[in-house]
């Protein structure tokens, strides 16, 4: 991906994740275990079926992140951009950790925020490997430093080739607090890595 979330629709250039696949070029067995996609029924649908919105907190930073679909309950670190203007990820080694990016949204808050992830390392599955297993409506927590959690309901889950990336579409403002939750996918290749990035959107629609 090749995005700035701070220029979206405006021409930025951004890479949000690794996509290097290196675990399933190194265990030669890539086309039995590569990470669920999302199937088309799972696209985004018109803006009047995304159903109830709830009024967006005050900014706080996030501390984890929770989608209890697929198991993931994750630390989150902060994420600035590199000197080249792409989004900085997290350390590869930590396969239990995601990021946000932390100049933009806090999750909760008015706008688009975005968290990204690896879906592997060489070692193995990596925090977001079954992202592409989201279904609409499931649920997704994001723990808070203000001791609130944000509940968001998972409106779309979207694949897109990274010579087609929507920046406008996944990073553009929103009225109300929204999320995305992105990482690789998109189909393998054995000489170049993923092909794409697995995109979910979701929207706030609790707390507690």
């Amino acid at each position: 991906m090749r995005r700035d979330p701070r220029t979206a629709g405006r021409g930025g250039l951004l890479a949000i994740v690794a996509c290097t696949g290196i675990w399933l070029i190194g265990s030669g067995s890539a086309e039995q275990i590569a990470p669920p996609q999302p199937a088309a029924a799972e696209a985004r649908a018109a803006q009047a079926d995304f159903g109830r919105s709830l009024t967006p907190l005050p900014a706080s930073a996030p501390l984890r992140i929770r989608i209890p679909s697929i198991g993931v309950d994750a630390p989150l670190a902060g994420l600035g951009l590199r000197r080249d203007g792409g989004l900085e990820v997290p350390p590869p080694e930590r396969r239990d950790l995601a990021g946000w990016y932390r100049d933009g949204t806090p999750p909760g808050s008015v706008g688009t925020a975005v968290v990204a992830g690896h879906v592997d390392n060489a070692q193995g599955r990596s925090v977001f490997y079954d992202l592409g297993a989201v279904r609409r409506g499931a649920a997704v927590e994001v723990t808070r430093r203000d001791g609130r959690t944000a509940v968001f309901t998972v409106h779309a889950v979207e694949v897109y080739d990274a010579r087609r990336f929507p920046d406008a579409r996944v990073y553009g403002p929103a009225p109300r607090a929204e999320l995305r939750v992105i990482t690789c996918g998109g189909g393998f290749s054995q000489r170049t890595g993923y092909k794409g990035n697995v995109v979910v959107f979701a929207h706030l629609t609790g707390t507690y």
